[in-house]
């Protein structure tokens, strides 16, 4: 987004000399979007941030997906698919298990304790929410720190690394665009700044404050990439360590974003999902549903009508609190509700009438809304709770 920052040591001016104590060069890298015509920054580094001496395949975990065909709504059980002794062999990158996907999106579930390799993806953006732990985020832009709650917003092809620490591990929720990621074009001024009545401003957004620094030899990076239609992975072998800036500056940089820090938009009646919107990519948006006060007319309801969103797939994310219109339907901390397009959609049994009168919601959800039908991965398939799509009508099909 349009926000300038500068870290660390850049020239006077951009394209002209920066010479170390000894007198030597740094080299410049332009890091931009959409062909020099989008936002950009200016990373000095101190080798040649193009040298590579090796590159080979990396295989990805499975990206296998399967139609939702019979249409059907599904309650996933992220839980169930990290038991506890698999965290120490498991890192936020390579143990990602894909979730859902199509052309536009990828959404994927981590439970993890190891440092992750270096990695980038050159497929899209990253919005990785932090459902608990902590980790420190090295990237080519300096580090970042992420608690729970933290979105972590990584541009396309940025180098970086999962490093947890803290107490329990690390639970990421990943959604991996095709495109770059930005807030609501109606929350920014013709320029780029946040407008007064955007649920969040610069404020609450927290980018790298110094460079990591690192150095070594052989260093290998694995990217993400296109390849002949598909996405797939290459194993690239640096002679020096890519986290070797000194000095960077421009409007394009990691950053996070807390969800306790959003505020939330409410009104006398029901105010829709665009309401609790924070991102937006191509073919889908995000949004967040936080604490709030709820509808406040004497003859509101305030948990959602039931609607059919004809264009849309709607994945929710339950991530804290207690989610009023679920109950009954053993929907609780870490699952996905995939309620596809095509198909009407709305509180379980009893929660319409049973909200009423209710003055506070304290729910806690991320919600990724796609414009394409999205597809099961196989981390999906390894979760589904199968009694879910019959909770409204209290019984399964007939036999």
């Amino acid at each position: 987004m349009a926000y300038y920052r500068q870290v660390g040591t850049v020239p006077p001016k951009r394209h002209t000399q920066h010479r170390n104590d000894e007198g030597g060069l740094y080299y410049e890298e332009l890091m931009g979007e959409e062909g020099f015509s989008s936002d950009s920054s200016l990373l000095y580094h101190r080798g040649l941030p193009s040298a590579i001496v090796d590159a080979k395949v990396w295989e990805l975990p499975d990206q296998t997906t399967t139609p939702n065909h019979p249409l059907k709504p599904r309650h996933l059980k992220l839980h169930e698919l990290f038991p506890k002794e698999t965290w120490a062999s498991t890192d936020v990158v390579t143990g990602r298990r894909l979730i859902l996907g199509n052309g536009d999106v990828r959404i994927s579930y981590v439970v993890s304790t190891q440092d992750s390799p270096l990695y980038r993806n050159a497929v899209g953006d990253e919005i990785v929410y932090v459902e608990s732990g902590q980790a420190t985020v090295e990237t080519v832009f300096g580090a970042l720190e992420a608690k729970p709650g933290d979105y972590v917003i990584i541009p396309t092809s940025t180098t970086h690394r999962w490093l947890p620490h803290g107490e329990g591990p690390l639970r990421a929720y990943a959604i991996e665009a095709n495109s770059h990621v930005a807030p609501p074009k109606r929350y920014l001024s013709r320029y780029g700044q946040l407008l007064e009545h955007s649920p969040y401003c610069e404020r609450d957004l927290h980018g790298p404050s110094s460079p990591v620094g690192h150095e070594g030899t052989d260093v290998e990076v694995l990217v993400k990439h296109r390849a002949g239609g598909a996405i797939v992975g290459t194993r690239m072998v640096y002679p020096a360590h890519p986290f070797d800036v000194v000095g960077w500056d421009g409007c394009l940089y990691p950053y996070t974003f807390s969800i306790h820090d959003y505020e939330p938009i409410t009104g006398r009646v029901h105010q829709p999902p665009p309401a609790h919107q924070v991102f937006e990519g191509n073919n889908f948006v995000v949004c967040n549903f936080v604490p709030r006060k709820v509808d406040y007319h004497p003859l509101s309801i305030p948990v959602p009508y039931y609607h059919s969103n004809v264009d849309s797939d709607e994945i929710m994310f339950y991530c804290g609190g207690d989610y009023e219109a679920r109950k009954g339907s053993g929907i609780g901390q870490g699952s996905i509700s995939v309620h596809p397009g095509g198909y009407a959609h709305g509180p379980q049994p009893g929660a319409y009438e049973r909200s009423i009168g209710a003055e506070f919601f304290d729910e806690l959800a991320v919600m990724v809304d796609t414009f394409r039908p999205l597809e099961l991965g196989e981390g999906a398939l390894a979760c589904e709770d199968p009694g879910y799509a019959w909770t409204w009508a209290g019984r399964g099909p007939a036999r």
